[in-house]
């Protein structure tokens, strides 16, 4: 019974390590995990921030995964300023290409 059980806790722990781990960006907009950012969008984020993971969401921001000490969470893009880095005018934000 011992062996058997143990025998079923390796599968698991084997078929566990072969999923695939979803992102918490999605994956729509993206090609093999890598979605283009607009030179734009690069040059106007402010420098400690992770431009290449950036991504832009529903909201019509951009945000990027901050991979801090216990998780790895998202934030909105931010200009040097501080304002938002989004592709569509808002109150606040930045466009990429235009001057608010």
């Amino acid at each position: 019974m011992k062996k058997q059980f143990s025998v079923i806790v390796i599968m698991a722990q084997l078929l566990g390590a072969c999923t695939t781990q979803v992102g918490m960006l999605g994956d729509a907009d993206d090609k093999n995990g890598e979605a283009e950012i607009p030179e734009a969008v690069i040059q106007l984020a402010a420098s400690n921030q992770n431009v290449h993971s950036a991504r832009m969401q529903p909201d019509g921001c951009y945000w990027y995964e901050y991979s801090g000490p216990v998780e790895t969470t998202l934030l909105p893009l931010l200009t040097a300023d501080g304002k938002r880095i989004c592709g569509q005018a808002g109150a606040g934000e930045t466009t990429p290409g235009y001057s608010t």
